[in-house]
């Protein structure tokens, strides 16, 4: 997963662009979790939770993208 190799990025660029793989892998989760409900192979509560996790975890990413940009803005 990307967000265990932008740990050992070699410049903040680096972790940028690895933390943003990991966001677009997260979102692309988020989509087949959806997927799942809309095919009704699982039920909406059978997944709230990992949606929800999903969800906190994208958050996090892009909020990590985001301050590490503002450090290189300074």
């Amino acid at each position: 997963m990307s967000v265990e190799e932008s740990q050992s990025a070699e410049s903040d660029r680096d972790f940028i662009s690895k933390q943003s793989i990991a966001l677009k892998e997260a979102k692309e989760r988020k989509y087949w979790l959806k997927l799942l409900i809309k095919s009704e192979m699982m039920t909406q509560g059978q997944v709230e939770k990992l949606l929800d996790e999903c969800e906190q975890l994208i958050r996090i990413i892009a909020k990590s993208i985001v301050t590490t940009k503002g450090k290189l803005e300074k």
